[in-house]
């Protein structure tokens, strides 16, 4: 299963935030201080050496560095100093991916047709891909858990690309042995939202289109500081809660979340933004119900979709006033064809597009009157 579905419908109420508190830090350490074009993300970095591109991943827990690949333009000579699996021919043509993220850049750059493998496909919302596995350019994989291997290394990509951060998900030793290099990807690990969308310079690294990479973001930085500016001119401030109770426990995000610093940027006051961390606070309901009436809006309410499911699953969400009020806002219902979230797949390289609808629930009016929101969207009767 996909890790994000893992979140939602096993725990069936984490929201829109990381799953871990990690405790990165800068990555001017390391070896990124003469990094070029990494403004937001502390998961890479790029640096341009004699001839090729080093990219640098760092392990989101300790900050310290998890990779370093040497990526060398076709016809050029390969560096010294570096083993088989950090080696990598540019432009790549073909890819692996196994997460739902990896699908927009590889679409906004224009390599959709690079992508021959992932595992459990119908998480795929994207048109554009979805007609690409209709036709069978897309292999099924498996489970993210439990790759099917064989298959994999039939396809010969020239990458694999993980959301894992080490070595220990099951499989990827006979992948490294079939001569096929991995590129942990940890854009989830980012708690800035333009952090996660900065990831996209890896794909332009790896396909060598650096510049259309850094356009392509440019123009999402740019849109995303805009809403920001635009919602800081809002006259109010309403109030937020987020989250929802699993086995009696209320989990939310916590104060340095990816979610929180959303509802910071859309001129919204987080209920909760003075709890340091940046994973999921966790409260009982004797805790929680002091915040019934403090909060005007409900943003993230778990896997839940209408207001009777909510009252069905536990009394305690009727009597919080956003429940009342029916101002209740939900990212669970906007799906892709086969079931997939489209939020998952989008959200980390659109954050301007997040950003823009909360502004619209925060502040109705702000945006243009034909708005239409992309994710969030009030939960049905």
């Amino acid at each position: 299963m996909h890790w994000r579905y893992f979140i939602v419908i096993i725990l069936g109420l984490q929201t829109f935030l990381g799953c871990k508190d990690p405790k990165t830090t800068s990555n001017l350490a390391h070896g990124c201080l003469n990094a070029q074009r990494v403004t937001y993300a502390k998961g890479f970095c790029l640096t341009q050496q004699n001839g090729y591109t080093l990219l640098k991943i760092l392990d989101p827990n300790s900050g310290q560095m998890k990779q370093q690949i040497a990526l060398v333009p076709e016809g050029a000579r390969y560096p010294e100093g570096f083993s088989s699996d950090q080696l990598i021919k540019v432009p790549i043509t073909s890819i692996v991916a196994t997460s739902t993220t990896h699908i927009p850049p590889l679409e906004l750059l224009d390599r959709a047709t690079a992508l021959s493998g992932f595992p459990n496909l119908d998480y795929i919302s994207s048109s554009l891909t979805r007609a690409r596995i209709d036709s069978g350019m897309v292999q099924e994989l498996g489970q993210n858990e439990a790759l099917n291997i064989e298959v994999l290394v039939s396809l010969k990509p020239d990458v694999l690309m993980t959301f894992s951060i080490d070595e220990t998900q099951k499989g990827l030793e006979k992948v490294k042995q079939a001569g096929i290099p991995l590129i942990y990807n940890g854009d989830w690990t980012e708690q800035h939202p333009l952090g996660k969308a900065e990831w996209i310079k890896v794909f332009g690294a790896l396909f060598d289109i650096e510049a259309q990479a850094d356009s392509i973001f440019r123009t999402i930085e740019k849109e995303y500081l805009n809403l920001k500016s635009l919602a800081k001119q809002s006259q109010t401030q309403p109030t937020v809660i987020s989250g929802a109770l699993y086995k009696d426990i209320w989990y939310a995000p916590k104060g340095d979340s990816w979610a929180a610093k959303f509802i910071e940027d859309a001129h919204g006051l987080y209920l909760w933004k003075d709890t340091a961390g940046t994973g999921s606070l966790q409260w009982n309901i004797e805790e929680i119900l002091q915040y019934t009436h403090k909060a005007q809006i409900w943003i993230g309410p778990g896997q839940f979709t209408r207001y009777d499911q909510m009252a069905q699953s536990s009394p305690t969400y009727t009597q919080f006033k956003p429940f009342q009020d029916k101002k209740v806002y939900t990212f669970s219902s906007t799906k892709g064809p086969t079931g997939g979230l489209l939020y998952y797949e989008l959200a980390s390289m659109r954050p301007d597009w997040v950003l823009s609808d909360l502004i619209h629930i925060l502040h109705p009016g702000l945006l243009a009157p034909d708005y239409e929101p992309k994710f969030f969207t009030p939960l049905a009767p």
